[in-house]
């Protein structure tokens, strides 16, 4: 069993990666979202199986359930929320500045990298930078 949360757990580490190299803030939302998911299943994976509750007088302590691996899940969902919550707004100010939430190329960039001599990058105008290489989706 420990098997299959271990590949649901890169599973969804795998589709939030894919989803999180997108151009669109909404793709990139739920990608990061998705691997939170997949932190907070790897932790559980990784903490074992479920132990007694650690309140008790007669409890062996061999049997006792971590209390850091709760506590480490519990610190990736706070962790995955101020960043759903900070994409959220970062969405929003893109919506309502561009009418779009696709990310934008930096020109500053690019400017620098020509003037650096780095060949790898696309050489465009900056004219031409603000329109989407891949055509509609």
């Amino acid at each position: 069993m420990t098997w299959l949360l271990a590949v649901c757990a890169a599973g969804l580490a795998g589709v939030g990666t894919w989803l999180a190299m997108d151009r669109t803030l909404t793709r990139i939302l739920l990608g990061i979202g998705l691997w939170g998911h997949a932190a907070v299943l790897l932790l559980l994976v990784a903490g074992g199986p479920a132990g007694e509750p650690p309140i008790g007088a007669d409890v062996d302590p061999s049997v006792i359930a971590d209390p850091l691996v709760q506590a480490l899940a519990l610190t990736a969902i706070v962790i995955t929320f101020a960043l759903t919550a900070f994409l959220l707004a970062l969405a929003r100010r893109s919506w309502t500045l561009t009418g779009d939430d696709r990310v934008q190329d930096d020109l500053e960039d690019r400017r620098i990298a020509r003037q650096a001599g780095d060949e790898d990058l696309p050489h465009s105008e900056p004219e031409s930078a603000t329109t989407d290489p891949g055509g509609p989706r």
